[in-house]
């Protein structure tokens, strides 16, 4: 008996379908919350090829929603572990995991080779980076995003006369303007709904089954299980890069938070030259964080502190999420826009993990 014979004798399938599946490739961009059970649904169908990029590691709060991962995992990295809990489960896919984040560096040579990208990202520079590249090249993208109670689905870029993301929300929003789950909170099967019907967009757009969300939105609200569609059209004014090298010059974090952010990596090497570690977490915040040139001043009044920051060189910001540590580098430039001002993505928790 064929692990596929359920789906093989649903009509409107069969085996043309499944043979699309065997030999398609699907490149899933975050291992998270939205990734994860995208992954599960992909592999059991039986996609061929499957890459998983993520350069995050796995921490305890992740696990309520990041259903790949147990407590066993912790301080992994998450495309590793994934493709490794897969490897194990299916010996006919070939997996590849690539441990590190999508960036303008590499982002043409991991689409290039693969038929659909799947966005299960969780912020704004990632989403625009690769909508743009997927236009670049070509490719389709299934896009999925939550907040709270709530999320939506998309197709982007499937052929001609299709919408792609920045049709949908044209410009990046403010720094903050919307938050992450890490400040909101999220149920973990809301992803999981999410991150599904993303897995089912895909195999639609591979085997051609049933109508692809092209250039429409699925709304799905958790608190009353109802959701609606929305229609979109192209547009010609949307900023997309016209070309590798327009993309390539592109500072997506930037335009999208309003201000440049350091991963710890790269702030510890900054550690013991004249730079001020800014920590604008409230007094009690935990874990204590003691480093080299490190300044504590509290959110709720650094605007009565700006001027002790005179005579460094360079400012790095760090919070709890990395939510208010944008706004208080935000602050920092406007007063001091000479200087070099970070905000360390991720904020402590990133650091814990």
């Amino acid at each position: 008996m064929d692990r596929f014979e359920r789906q093989v004798i649903l009509p409107g399938f069969g085996s043309e379908g499944q043979a699309k599946l065997k030999h398609a490739s699907v490149l899933v961009i975050g291992a998270g919350g939205l990734g994860c059970p995208a992954l599960l649904y992909l592999a059991a169908a039986g996609v061929g090829r499957i890459c998983v990029v993520d350069g995050d590691v796995v921490a305890l709060s992740n696990l309520n929603r990041q259903v790949l991962f147990g407590q066993q995992d912790l301080g992994k990295n998450k495309a590793q572990t994934a493709v490794r809990y897969f490897q194990e489960k299916y010996n006919d896919i070939q997996w590849k995991a690539i441990p590190e984040f999508i960036t303008v560096e590499n982002a043409q040579e991991l689409i290039f080779h693969y038929d659909v990208v799947v966005d299960g990202s969780d912020n704004f520079p990632t989403r625009y980076l690769v909508n743009d590249a997927c236009v670049l090249l070509k490719k389709p993208l299934v896009f999925g995003a939550i907040h709270q109670h709530e999320g939506q689905v998309s197709v982007f870029n499937q052929g001609p006369g299709s919408c792609n993301y920045r049709d949908l929300y044209p410009n990046p929003p403010a720094a903050n303007e919307i938050p992450n789950c890490a400040e909101t909170g999220v149920l973990g099967v809301v992803p999981g709904i999410i991150g599904s019907l993303m897995a089912l967009e895909v195999i639609k757009v591979l085997t051609g089954l049933g109508k692809p969300l092209t250039n429409r939105v699925l709304y799905f609200n958790s608190l009353n299980s109802q959701s609606y569609e929305v229609e979109i059209q192209p547009s010609a004014a949307t900023a997309v890069p016209t070309s590798w090298s327009d993309f390539e010059q592109r500072n997506y974090e930037l335009a999208s938070e309003g201000i440049a952010q350091l991963s710890w990596n790269e702030a510890m090497k900054l550690m013991g030259h004249e730079v001020a570690f800014v920590d604008v977490r409230e007094p009690g915040e935990e874990p204590i964080l003691e480093c080299t040139g490190l300044v504590k001043v509290p959110f709720s009044i650094l605007t009565s502190q700006l001027d002790q920051f005179e005579e460094a060189e360079e400012i790095l910001c760090f919070c709890q999420t990395g939510g208010r540590s944008q706004k208080a580098a935000q602050l920092l430039q406007e007063t001091y826009p000479d200087k070099k001002i970070f905000s360390i993505r991720g904020g402590i928790q990133a650091l814990k993990s």
